[in-house]
């Protein structure tokens, strides 16, 4: 029994020494471990503790309120890290969006409760929390049992500093298009000191770890970090200049933080591009991840005879359509009309054509989502009996046919005979090159211009602030490409109506019906893709319907609330209800920072 107790206590000594030494050479990261993931682990406690007694009537709101920010702070200092870490977990478990999801079952869609902190504040700080007593308390028990999971992995697999950077400016993303936009606090709208307090578990980090910068940089950075949270602390979620604050503090960390940036995990893989130096840097994502071509395999001389195909009358049966019928470059690559026109005389399509600018940029295309892959969504077109209502067959029959063609594949692909896959590739690298990241202000976030006009600015202001348009409309391609990894599309349910004078919800049923047999739940009825406001100005009319002519129209739509803020009843509408009573002033200056992204340099 001696001898085992012996035993035991050298093997403890050994495994100290062992990690003492992984820690000198590897350097891990154990004291991020060890204070700020315990403090939360100690902070959750405490709020389930809490939610339990205000569920029994034992303490008033306001203490729960006071407790639930204290655990919400603890959670920010080490998000960088948890998310970095355990980026589905956290997402789902940890920090949900409130709304309901599906979970795949086989082929069989199973709705799951959002749970975690984003739900917690919602139920907490709304009017029905004495209502959600019981609620509030199983998710603090949930939230408890979630983080316990991951806080024993942390416990043996902490944080490697060779990742800690990497982690670090996912974080200012994070805060810039999650955080100071009200995204993650849907309740509280606690965003301010949400960013201050992730910024301080960064600068902790960085103060604390002297192998992951030169003492001169570190301090230099330790400052810029301090100058940051000092500006945050000045404002409130109203007045908040966030343009000021991304230009002048986020955006100089984030690119300072860069040559520090050491990628260990190899398997690191994400549209995010980790070699940007600007938070609109217009190089931020790579179009590569979004679609089967590669990098390697594109060229000039490919991106070209893309092109070709791309406004070759050739492709449709009849020769009477080209992908440009619908995707005119002249009117930002959409139509300019309410539903496209079909193949047929007088006969449109089911929808509004979205432009193609940076559409590349999506997980799940077309407005409900149906296709996966860019080469997928051109198959839906070439097989619509009403737009080009042909097949691959006859199509390659076609090109192999002609001489022009045959001699522009050879010379690419080295082949006889052009195939189905170097057709796709071939367009797939011409709408890949449709990118529009060099507006008048993006020019003007990363200094390459000193001017943009003030009503831009405070129309930046209001979309990511008081109008509540960035909660849908990420930065920086403001569509519904989820960041900080960028690798997922959200579709919304806003009410749209048949027409704007209309009383009756449209009636296409959007991602329901998209074929999908998993997402055919109601939580998708009248649901559509949340497409980019880049370049929106040039591509009326809007929404899937067409059904609104103007900008104006737009944003006076939300600025009521949406189909349910008119007094339509709309079934799980998750565009807030609430109108945003904006002035006429402030819609126009959404309108003139819209305007401000325009840029298409694409031609025929």
């Amino acid at each position: 029994m001696k001898f085992k107790s012996v035993k035991i206590i050298f093997c403890i000594f050994s495994i100290l020494i062992f990690f003492s030494f992984k820690s000198k050479f590897h350097e891990t990261s154990s004291e991020l471990k060890t204070n700020f993931a315990l403090e939360l682990k100690n902070e959750i406690e405490t709020l389930e503790l809490h939610t339990k007694a205000f569920r029994e009537n034992k303490i008033s709101i306001d203490s729960l309120q006071k407790v639930y920010l204290d655990c919400r702070k603890a959670y920010k200092k080490v998000e960088f890290q948890l998310a970095f870490q355990f980026p589905e977990f956290i997402s789902s478990k940890i920090n949900g969006a409130p709304l309901l999801h599906i979970e795949k079952e086989n082929s069989r869609p199973i709705l799951a409760n959002p749970e975690g902190f984003q739900v917690l504040d919602e139920l907490i700080f709304s009017e029905e929390n004495i209502e959600n007593k019981n609620e509030i308390a199983n998710l603090a028990i949930r939230l408890a049992n979630n983080y316990d999971i991951v806080y024993r992995k942390i416990s043996v697999n902490p944080l490697n500093s060779a990742d800690a950077i990497l982690a670090i400016r996912l974080q200012l993303i994070r805060i810039f298009t999650l955080g100071i936009t009200g995204f993650d606090t849907p309740g509280s709208v606690n965003a301010i000191e949400d960013a201050c307090n992730s910024l301080i578990g960064i600068k902790d980090f960085i103060e604390e770890h002297s192998n992951v910068m030169p003492e001169k940089e570190k301090n230099e950075m330790l400052v810029k970090i301090e100058n940051a949270i000092l500006f945050l602390k000045q404002s409130n979620f109203e007045n908040l200049d966030r343009l000021a604050f991304v230009k002048n503090h986020l955006d100089p960390i984030y690119a300072d933080l860069l040559p520090f940036q050491k990628i260990q995990n190899l398997n690191f893989t994400t549209s995010w591009n980790p070699n940007s130096t600007s938070l609109f840097d217009s190089q931020f994502l790579d179009p590569y991840q979004f679609t089967n071509l590669k990098k390697e395999e594109d060229s000039d001389e490919l991106r070209r005879l893309g092109k070709s195909l791309f406004f070759d009358l050739m492709l449709s049966q009849d020769n009477k359509m080209n992908c440009a019928t619908c995707h005119q470059p002249e009117k930002g690559f959409a139509d300019g009309i309410a539903k496209s026109m079909s193949n047929k005389n007088g006969v449109t399509v089911m929808r509004n054509s979205p432009t193609l600018l940076n559409s590349a940029f999506a997980d799940r295309y077309f407005y409900d989502l149906r296709a996966y892959t860019l080469e997928q969504q051109v198959e839906h077109v070439i097989f619509n009996k009403l737009e080009f209502n042909t097949t691959y067959t006859e199509i390659l029959n076609k090109l192999n046919s002609n001489e022009t063609y045959s001699k522009k594949f050879k010379k690419i692909f080295k082949k006889n005979k052009i195939t189905r896959e170097d057709f796709t590739k071939a367009l797939a690298s011409y709408v890949l090159s449709l990118q529009s990241f060099n507006s008048a202000f993006d020019k003007y976030v990363r200094g390459e211009s000193s001017s943009l006009e003030d009503s831009a600015k405070r129309g930046f202001n209001l979309f990511t602030g008081k109008a509540n348009c960035a909660t849908c409309h990420f930065s920086p391609t403001f569509s519904g490409l989820v960041p900080p990894l960028y690798t997922e599309n959200e579709s919304e349910i806003l009410g749209i109506l048949s027409n704007p004078n209309s009383k009756e919800l449209d009636e296409d049923e959007g991602r329901y019906s998209n074929g999908v047999l998993y997402e055919k739940s109601w939580i998708y009825e009248k649901s559509f893709k949340t497409v980019t406001v880049r370049n929106a100005n040039e591509t009326a009319p809007y929404f899937h319907n067409g059904t609104y002519s103007t900008l104006e129209e737009v944003l006076e739509f939300y600025n009521q609330g949406g189909g349910e803020g008119i007094g339509i009843s709309t079934k799980n509408q998750t565009l807030g209800s609430d109108k945003l009573n904006l002035s006429k002033e402030e819609k126009n200056d959404i309108i003139a920072f819209i305007k401000s992204l325009s840029d298409n340099k694409h031609t025929r």
